[in-house]
């Protein structure tokens, strides 16, 4: 069975996801990065992750989940939280700062997407129809990245909010298996327990936003 025509077609389909997956990792970490900066810890722009250049942020594992899942994540931003004056706190808000800025990332794709759709009555051709397609994909892998990443595992974002709830023994022990979570991520993703779950929510959040854009282009 030739697979050329299968392999052609997920080629050309990296033109639409690699720029997206990159602008929505390095808006991820940017975030995390300008967060913990403005709460007073000099360490994300001592380490040059201040910086939306996304070969700054790229994790290998992370990147390829993004790619084939959707789903993924990227190289954590080293903060201090002992330079916030509520570190609990604190460190909540940097870890929120990453997902929020992809899910705000997220809904700007989606009404660039609409509006072209709208402007050109669904007939968009050339630069435009790659634009188009290429916001829709944003869009999505924005949601994908935000959402992902809000889940309470290490060394994902949720575990870090989770942290200032939980008490701080607590807290210590989930974060000792910090280093098994990347590889516990792919198996969850690449047997389904978590990419048809996460998948459902993702859709549901793209239709509302976009339904939101469309109510306003209308």
């Amino acid at each position: 069975m030739n697979q050329w025509p299968l392999i052609w077609e997920q080629l050309k389909l990296l033109i639409y996801t690699a720029p997206a997956t990159l602008l929505a990792i390095a808006a991820h970490e940017f975030a995390h990065g300008l967060a913990s900066y403005w709460l007073g810890d000099p360490t994300p722009k001592r380490d040059g992750r201040l910086s939306l250049n996304p070969l700054r942020h790229l994790d290998l594992l992370g990147t390829v989940c993004m790619l084939i899942f959707h789903f993924g994540w990227a190289k954590p931003v080293l903060v201090n939280p002992q330079y916030y004056k509520k570190p609990k706190q604190g460190m909540a808000l940097t870890a929120l700062a990453g997902p929020g800025m992809n899910l705000i990332l997220a809904f700007l794709s989606a009404g660039i997407f609409v509006g072209i759709f709208y402007l050109t009555e669904g007939t968009a051709e050339g630069f435009l129809d790659y634009l188009m397609v290429l916001f829709q994909y944003m869009a999505v892998l924005n949601i994908g990245l935000g959402v992902f990443n809000l889940i309470p595992i290490p060394p994902l974002d949720g575990s870090k909010i989770l942290g200032a709830i939980l008490p701080q023994r607590l807290y210590f022990q989930l974060m000792k298996y910090e280093r098994y979570g990347g590889i516990l991520m792919i198996i969850l993703l690449y047997t389904g327990v978590l990419s048809g779950p996460l998948g459902i929510l993702r859709d549901g959040l793209l239709e509302w936003m976009i339904g939101a854009w469309a109510g306003i282009f209308a």
